[in-house]
């Protein structure tokens, strides 16, 4: 039977991560968030570990990387299907509803454009 190597998560970025999600309120959203970033963390440390593998054989690990792990959207397609997806209108008021994440994504994508 061969030795696989063991994937731990170091407790610095355990640390890291829990700070950055302090601020959320609801303790079951806040560890959604945490396990979410430590299932991640994993998957791209498999991805990577697997890049290398068939790089030493031979093969091509930048493609899997390409299609596994695609490029994100831009910040103007993020704030445009945010909008999107944005509930509203809701009576009598016409409005849209945003959350804080998704007000702050959009803002940053307006900073961008040029005046």
């Amino acid at each position: 039977m061969t030795d696989h190597p063991t994937i731990v998560l170091p407790r610095e970025l355990m640390q890291q991560w829990r700070e950055q999600v302090w601020f959320v309120k609801n303790e079951a959203e806040r560890e959604e968030r945490l396990m979410e970033r430590a299932a991640q963390w994993g998957a791209d440390q498999e991805l990577e570990a697997c890049c290398e593998l068939l790089d030493s054989l031979g093969g091509d690990g930048e493609m899997i990387r390409r299609y596994r792990r695609p490029k994100p959207p831009s910040l103007k397609e993020q704030a445009l299907k945010t909008l999107e997806d944005a509930p509203g209108p809701d009576y009598p008021m016409a409005m849209t509803v945003l959350n804080a994440d998704q007000h702050a994504l959009i803002r940053k994508a307006l900073e961008t454009l040029p005046e």
